[in-house]
């Protein structure tokens, strides 16, 4: 009889008040993790839905989730502007500016973590006062070095002073320096260079940080816009940020047209998102050796 009820008894003992309030937490962390995830959303999906509106449906009912009636028309209207000059523009601009900024803070990081100079530390410390300073602020001395150079209205002007940054060398500085000393002696006992130890043994062992930086640089270039306000005012030298800022400020000469210029923030989405789905799983493990070597 005793032995019948044990499992009755245990059962009963399993479902703690303990236990239950901590099932209750649970549920109201995802509530609240589900509702700002929507909330965080929300402004993409009527991005979505507007570009397949007409005009007058976005402009009557703007947070309507479901077009009336649903076109295409936007994007056809997108071959009437110069989307394809912003895009190559945009393309040619992400691609120098991602090299660079791989070459370029990679061996500026590495400098900094194995090179003993003197005046490493101040230099340290002027790339982490940069990081520190506004972007916005550099935008008037930006425009002043660029019509001083004479790149003013050129393509250099929209990437060169783009190929470095503060950001970048940090993050490459820091990789460079978990990596034992060691691993590069065998390199300088066969008589290797800096150069050439940065090269042919640094630089591989710092994939996770190289993809790393590849992502946030071809994101950051492709969604620039501040510099390139200051860079040019030359439309065949438009990116498509420029560029859709012109369609959201009315730039067609009919009125905000709304759809368009969500057909276009769609489309220039999709680069970004596939880079970032292509390098995924190398971002991810970036991160994970990064917080396993801190």
């Amino acid at each position: 009889m005793s032995s019948t009820n044990t499992p009755i008894a245990a059962g009963k003992k399993n479902d703690s008040p303990l236990e239950r309030s901590g099932t209750g937490r649970k549920v109201v962390v995802y509530s609240l993790l589900t509702f700002f995830a929507l909330i965080y959303i929300y402004p993409f999906v009527i991005q979505v839905v507007t570009s397949f509106k007409t005009n007058a449906d976005a402009v009557a009912r703007p947070l309507g989730l479901v077009p009336d009636p649903w076109t295409t028309a936007a994007f056809h209207r997108l071959a009437d502007t110069d989307f394809n000059i912003w895009f190559m523009n945009s393309v040619i601009v992400a691609v120098m500016v991602t090299l660079g900024r791989v070459l370029f803070d990679s061996m500026a990081g590495y400098a900094l973590a194995r090179i003993d100079f003197r005046g490493r530390a101040l230099v340290f410390n002027a790339v982490l006062a940069v990081m520190a300073v506004p972007a916005i602020v550099l935008l008037i001395p930006k425009f002043l070095v660029l019509n001083y150079l004479g790149i003013y209205n050129t393509y250099p002007a929209l990437f060169v002073p783009l190929m470095i940054d503060a950001a970048g060398v940090f993050i490459m500085r820091q990789f460079f320096v978990s990596i034992p000393v060691s691993v590069e002696e065998a390199a300088r006992i066969d008589g290797a260079g800096p150069f050439r130890t940065f090269w042919s043994i640094a630089l591989p062992m710092s994939k996770p940080a190289l993809i790393t930086l590849t992502i946030l640089s071809f994101q950051g270039s492709w969604n620039e816009l501040g510099h390139f306000i200051i860079a040019t005012d030359d439309p065949k030298f438009f990116t498509l940020t420029r560029g859709i800022a012109q369609l959201t400020s009315g730039g067609l000469g009919s009125g905000q047209q709304f759809p368009i210029s969500m057909a276009a923030a769609l489309l220039m989405t999709i680069p970004t998102a596939m880079v970032f789905i292509v390098f995924q799983r190398f971002f991810t493990q970036g991160a994970n050796a990064g917080a396993d070597k801190g």
